[in-house]
C-alpha cells in the first residue's frame, strides 16, 4: 500500500469510525476505489492499526472521566464482556464468511440506515440522562446490542448508539458510553487479530501502516468532538439518509 493510500484511508477510518455510518463498510469501498485488494489479511492488518489509532483518541478525549470517575470502569467492563465473548466463540466463521463480503456490506449500510430513521422517528421520553445513570444492566444489554457489529457494514457506533437510546438512552449519553466500551472492544479485537495474522506484516507495510495510525488517530479526535456538537442539537435521521443514499450506490457499484 502507498503512503497516499496510507493517509487517505487513515483519514476514513478517523473521521467514520466513531459515526453511526459504518467506517469498516466506507474502507472497503474505497479500498476498491483505490484499486486494493479488501479480501486478503494484509487490508485487515491495515484496519486494525487504524482502529487503534482511532480508539485512542477517545482514551484522549475521555481521559479525566477515566481517571476520575472510578465506576465507570465497571460499566465499560459490563458492556464489553458480551460483545468479547461472541466475538471469541465466532472469531473464525465471521472471519472467514463475512469479513470483506462488499455485498453484505452495502446490504448493511442500507438497512442500517433505515433502522436509524425508524428509531429517531418514535417518540422518546429518555431516563438515562447521564453516565451515571447507567446501570450495570444497561451496559450489559448495550453489550450484546454491540455484537450485532461483527456483521460488516453494521456499524458498532450506530448499534450501540441506536440500541441504547431505544433503551431510554438521552442520545449524547448513548454516544458517550458507546465510544467508552470501544475502548476495550477495539483494543481487544484489534490485538487479538495481531497476534493471529502478525505474519502478514512485513517490513514495507511499517511505514504507511504507521501513517495511517497517526492520521486515524488525529481525525478521530476532530470527528468525534464535532459529532458530540451536533447530537446535542440534532437527531440522528441525516446519518439514516446518507446510509441509504451510500448503501445504494454501493450496491449499484457492485451489481453492475
Amino acid at each position: 500500500m502507498s503512503i497516499i493510500h496510507a493517509i487517505i484511508l487513515g483519514i476514513v477510518e478517523g473521521v467514520l469510525e466513531f459515526l453511526p455510518v459504518s467506517a469498516a463498510g466506507h474502507l472497503t469501498l474505497v479500498g476498491k476505489l483505490l484499486g486494493i485488494n479488501t479480501e486478503n489479511s494484509a487490508f485487515k492488518i491495515y484496519e486494525i492499526f487504524m482502529q487503534i489509532g482511532a480508539v485512542i483518541a477517545v482514551i484522549i478525549l475521555y481521559s479525566k472521566r477515566l481517571v476520575v470517575d472510578k465506576k465507570i470502569w465497571l460499566k465499560i467492563i459490563a458492556g464489553f464482556v458480551p460483545t468479547g465473548a461472541i466475538g471469541f466463540l465466532f472469531y473464525k466463521p465471521i472471519k472467514h464468511f463475512l469479513l470483506g463480503n462488499p455485498l453484505i456490506t452495502a446490504s448493511m449500510v442500507f438497512l442500517g440506515g433505515i433502522v436509524i430513521i425508524i428509531v429517531e422517528s418514535l417518540p422518546k421520553k429518555p431516563k438515562i440522562i447521564s453516565l451515571e445513570d447507567v446501570t450495570v444492566k444497561d451496559a450489559v444489554i448495550v453489550g450484546f446490542i454491540q455484537s450485532l457489529a461483527l456483521i460488516p457494514g453494521v456499524s458498532r457506533s450506530g448499534a450501540t448508539i441506536i440500541g441504547a437510546m431505544l433503551l431510554g438512552f438521552e442520545r449524547k449519553t448513548a454516544a458517550d458510553f458507546s465510544f467508552l466500551i470501544a475502548i476495550p472492544t477495539i483494543l481487544s479485537a484489534g490485538f487479538y487479530s495481531l497476534l493471529k495474522d502478525h505474519s502478514q506484516i512485513h517490513h514495507q507495510d511499517i511505514l504507511p501502516m504507521g501513517i495511517s495510525f497517526i492520521t486515524a488517530l488525529i481525525f478521530a479526535i476532530f470527528s468525534v468532538k464535532t459529532f458530540l456538537n451536533f447530537i446535542s442539537f440534532n437527531n440522528l435521521k441525516i446519518f439514516g439518509y446518507y446510509r441509504i443514499i451510500t448503501g445504494l450506490v454501493y450496491l449499484i457499484y457492485l451489481l453492475r
